[in-house]
């Protein structure tokens, strides 16, 4: 458990048509909501043809976050989680807006993947609605991508994220602000084409009940019951009454509720055509909608990792058990590298930085999984499956690090592969590789126990003393040490060793 607990939390969703931002209190385990704030900012519709984000859409963003900053920059690194979704997974500079992205708010933003994105919804959706035996069907509409998941109780069982939204949508069918018929036909097409090959997955018979979990959703609910179309959320035949009202007009900025507010209007009815080709292709009869969505997910999820029980440590398990690991091997090795932090706790890369250890570990356990593809270059096999697999809990900046660590824990040590990483694991990952390598070295031979070495790094030396007439007795470890002298030299680092 960490040494201090927060007394607040925030958890902050920079999503592709609305940036989102929660904070609570935190008491003895206890969340309670105090604040919420929400921005339309409209990332996706900034997107130009080459996919880059343009700059007035950039600096809408950022006057955006640096008022959310002003709120949170002063909470503890560990009281606040920050995620970016679809458009800034595709965008090719969002890296450089990132930056001054981090800036503004005070910490740290970590990109998700879609699959990640949608365990995130369904969690905020569960724990607002609280237990339940049946299984949920839970769709979110986001400005650039759709998530679909089934679950049960908290436990989201089957996900899948659309390349499609509210934003893009309404942008890419209804230019210029022109409503036709043929347009919505064609709008309507396009998600109907994106959702085929999983209409048998999230068929109707598949799920008890339905519930929508954005703002795209809660709007169209609103407009439905105020309008005298439904009584119970979103419904087909509510829909039905939507659609016939909506293609009366001949322009989005014709389209006018008093449940609707004109911040929506533009992207409306890119969220009708989705809502309305799922209902058809999934046979959807109702959906209820949810207050609880992304940020609420984000926040139990920070929740778990202040309380060590972090969803990160029991998806590491579940694929290292998946891939068939040697656990008792992986053990050994977590043993010597909390042995190795331990005496290096005054060193900036685990003083600075406590979650170093935890990354370690993790590497521990998933750097065979690459065995079950093959055992030539098993490492490379790893490293891979880690940073393009769908990780629960993991964002894509945890998997490029922990994938990084993996490639580099034996042969070559290329510092290269490091420099695409974000601060500070830019700076902390080669001690980082070190320490895993060493460990690794000194667990060759699965049956060895560790010998009691004492290690310092100061700069560019690392130097290890063994106990007396150690080496002597593990010629094979001292042969190993002499090529990882080598290795480390290539690296620009020294690699000293010797018996006390």
């Amino acid at each position: 458990m960490p040494h201090q607990i927060p007394t607040s939390v925030a958890a902050v969703d920079l999503g592709s048509n609305s940036f989102h931002m929660i904070i609570c209190s935190l008491h003895n385990g206890k969340l309670q909501t105090i604040d919420r704030l929400k921005e339309m900012v409209r990332l996706a519709a900034g997107l130009d043809q080459h996919k880059n984000l343009d700059q007035i859409t950039q600096e809408r963003a950022l006057a955006c976050l640096e008022r959310f900053g002003h709120r949170i920059r002063d909470f503890a690194p560990n009281s606040v989680a920050i995620v970016g979704t679809n458009t800034l997974r595709i965008a090719r500079n969002s890296q450089q807006f990132i930056n001054k992205a981090e800036k503004a708010l005070g910490h740290p933003i970590h990109i998700i993947s879609g699959i990640e994105e949608a365990r995130l919804i369904y969690q905020g959706v569960a724990h607002s609605l609280g237990s339940n035996a049946n299984n949920r069907f839970v769709m979110d509409i986001g400005g650039s991508s759709t998530e679909y998941i089934i679950g049960r109780d908290d436990i989201a069982h089957t996900k899948e994220s659309l390349n499609m939204g509210c934003v893009t949508v309404s942008q890419n069918f209804f230019k210029n602000g022109e409503l036709t018929k043929k347009a919505f036909r064609k709008a309507m097409l396009f998600a109907e084409q994106h959702l085929e090959p999983f209409q048998n997955t999230f068929n109707s018979k598949n799920w008890e009940e339905a519930i929508g979990a954005s703002g795209s959703l809660k709007a169209i609910s609103n407009v439905l019951q105020t309008m005298g179309w439904s009584n119970n959320g979103i419904t087909n035949e509510g829909l039905e009454q939507l659609v016939a009202h909506l293609l009366k007009l001949n322009r989005i900025d014709e389209i006018s509720f008093p449940a609707l507010s004109i911040e929506r209007r533009p992207v409306f009815i890119g969220a009708v055509a989705i809502i309305y080709a799922t209902f058809k292709t999934l046979n959807i009869q109702q959906m209820t909608v949810s207050d609880g969505a992304l940020r609420e997910g984000l926040v139990q999820d920070l929740l778990g990792r202040i309380y060590d029980d972090d969803v990160r440590s029991q998806t590491s398990q579940t694929i290292a058990a998946r891939y068939h690991t040697d656990t008792s091997h992986s053990g050994q090795l977590k043993e010597t590298l909390r042995y190795i932090v331990q005496q290096l706790d005054n060193h900036p890369c685990f003083n600075d930085n406590p979650a170093s250890l935890q990354f370690l570990e993790w590497a521990a356990e998933l750097h065979e999984i690459g065995f079950e593809i093959a055992h030539s270059q098993y490492h490379k096999h790893s490293a891979y499956i880690i940073e393009n697999g769908d990780l629960a809990g993991f964002s894509k900046q945890d998997q490029l690090l922990l994938s990084k660590l993996v490639r580099s824990h034996r042969k070559k040590l290329n510092l290269s592969r490091f420099e695409d990483l974000p601060f500070p694991w830019r700076q902390h990952a080669p001690i980082m590789a070190i320490v895993f390598r060493l460990a690794a070295l000194l667990h060759r031979n699965r049956n060895s126990k560790r010998p009691d070495f004492s290690v310092t790094i100061n700069r560019q030396d690392i130097k290890i003393d063994f106990p007396e007439n150690w080496l002597e007795q593990a010629p094979l470890t001292h042969a190993d040490l002499k090529q990882e002298m080598y290795y480390l030299k290539e690296a620009r680092f020294n690699l000293i060793f010797d018996q006390c």
